[in-house]
């Protein structure tokens, strides 16, 4: 039932009873980063617009040209997808949406980068232990936007370092939380996840 799996990638199933049908296990052996070729029925009018936006760029004595150009090859587009929508690939007849809902994934960053499949509920409760187990100060209010006036007060009591043309690109507008996401160690017992923290959103990232 289960496909031959190559050489270069080996899905790691942490639980028994997860399954997948052959459908979905023919999209998962192609890779995380594998792209599906299925478009969006309007994706011809998107490209037109596409198009548009570029021949604007111009200058004006040559756009005509290329208009005509370019309306060809619609029409020709057009002419070839009476639907306007390009079928995917049977082999990826399959909704990734609904296989990454079924099922967790986490690539380790060891063994040759292998695929870790484990059920939501696993990975959320070895997000929980990891913070549990490891004397975590757990709080109640949401520090982020005492942060960011903190930080945007220091910048500006910075005037020495800190320049008042150039404080804005110091202060991270739409900041928020850093977020974790866990990785899983196979190789270790209990498979517990190795933590991978995100601050690009952090109201000090910047500064």
């Amino acid at each position: 039932m289960t496909p031959q799996v190559p050489d270069t990638f080996h899905p790691r199933i942490i639980n028994n009873y997860i399954s997948f049908t052959n459908s979905e296990m023919t999209l998962l052996l192609k890779g995380m980063k594998y792209n599906t070729h299925s478009k969006k029925r309007n994706w011809i009018q998107s490209l037109s617009l596409e198009a548009e936006t570029a021949i604007t760029q111009l200058p004006p004595r040559e756009r005509v040209v290329y208009r005509k150009l370019i309306a060809d090859r619609i029409n020709k587009l057009i002419m070839q997808n009476p639907t306007h929508q390009t079928p995917c690939n049977k082999s990826d007849d399959v909704n990734p949406k609904q296989t990454k809902r079924k099922h967790r994934y986490g690539d380790t960053g060891r063994q040759r980068n292998p695929i870790v499949i484990l059920t939501t509920l696993q990975y959320v409760t070895k997000l929980q232990n990891f913070v549990l187990n490891n004397n975590f100060s757990t709080i109640n209010a949401e520090p982020t936007s005492t942060f960011q006036v903190e930080v945007r007060q220091t910048i500006r009591d910075s005037k020495t370092l800190i320049p008042k043309d150039t404080r804005r690109r110091y202060v991270n507008m739409n900041s928020s939380a850093p977020s974790i996401k866990g990785l899983i160690k196979i190789h270790k017992p209990q498979q517990p996840i190795r933590p991978v923290m995100n601050w690009r959103n952090a109201p000090a990232y910047r500064l």
